[in-house]
């Protein structure tokens, strides 16, 4: 075989940097659905029985993603985006325990008639927990099947009556580079900021997340508490939040702000708009070999479609 010396090596030649990130993501995906089974997914019997955190008391079962089959608790635990513990899929579960999730405050801010700062537990204690089975589908084309222990960010923002002009909610993520590790990189500008319109953080998918599996939120998940926006791509559920401000005019967030040309503030998932550097009309669920098709808005677009009628989705991406 002939191997090429280093001078005469030209730039073709070299695998680009993100084609090696995925390859190598790829491998680690594998890897994971290896480690939670042979099927690689289970039913949602088997994956409550997986757990291995404090029970969550007085869950209520829904309807949500009952005939879905969930992803395993240790692929959901390990195989993680979570720049502020690393940037690797493993890096969150490894660096969990440098989190301190309690105690810990909410403030509530800006267009509200009833602003505050909330401990947790004052926060989370009117509202019913339940349980929605979700898909979760990653902008690198990944996707997973995890039910979520919450309640409806709407019931919240009902509590604090939104005044007329606020027209937008902006969440941010704790800003402790001791706690957080990847804080100390600029990856990104901190602390992590993240926006929705109001019609979208009222609608009744969206969940303010603070267990999964019956249990409460491991660090690596977004401890103590999270939203999840199934329809969109899942760098906009953002991850231990310290804040929610209502605002006017549409709020920058982070990957935005970081990478425009490929993050949008809407992040609806849209198999005919790409990612400037691959296709995003099919995705892996993690546990399966074969990739499967892409679902416009994940595939809840009854529940969420009315709010973009009108708009070009591939501007407003």
């Amino acid at each position: 075989m002939f191997i090429k010396r280093a001078q005469d090596l030209r730039w073709s030649d070299v695998t680009p940097r993100e084609h090696y990130l995925r390859r190598r993501e790829f491998i680690q995906a594998a890897a994971v659905a290896v480690a939670g089974g042979v099927a690689g997914l289970i039913s949602p019997s088997e994956a409550r029985a997986q757990g291995k955190g404090p029970k969550l008391p007085n869950v209520k079962k829904t309807e949500w993603g009952q005939a879905e089959m969930l992803t395993p608790y240790d692929a959901v635990t390990t195989y993680n985006n979570f720049y502020e513990l690393g940037i690797d899929k493993d890096d969150p579960s490894r660096n969990a325990s440098s989190l301190k999730p309690r105690p810990w405050t909410v403030s509530i801010e800006g267009l509200v008639g009833k602003p505050g700062k909330f401990p947790f537990d004052d926060l989370v204690k009117p509202y019913q927990l339940e349980e929605r089975i979700y898909r979760l589908r990653c902008v690198e084309g990944w996707s997973m099947v995890i039910p979520w222990i919450g309640f409806p960010l709407r019931d919240l923002l009902a509590r604090v009556e939104p005044m007329p002009k606020a027209r937008f909610v902006e969440f941010t993520t704790l800003l402790a580079p001791t706690q957080f590790p990847g804080q100390q990189s600029p990856v990104l500008d901190w602390p992590y900021t993240e926006g929705l319109r109001l019609d979208e953080a009222m609608n009744p998918l969206t969940l303010l997340a603070v267990g999964l599996y019956g249990e409460v939120l491991p660090n690596q998940n977004g401890a103590p508490i999270r939203l999840v926006v199934p329809w969109k791509y899942g760098f906009k559920s953002i991850k231990s939040i310290v804040r929610i401000r209502l605002v006017e005019r549409q709020p920058s967030t982070a990957w935005e702000k970081s990478q425009p040309r490929e993050y949008g503030f809407y992040s609806n998932v849209n198999p005919e708009v790409d990612h400037p550097r691959w296709s995003q009309a099919k995705e892996r669920r993690i546990g399966e070999f074969l990739k499967r098709p892409t679902l416009k808005f994940n595939g809840y677009g009854d529940q969420v479609a009315s709010m973009y009628a009108g708009m070009d989705l591939r501007k407003y991406y």
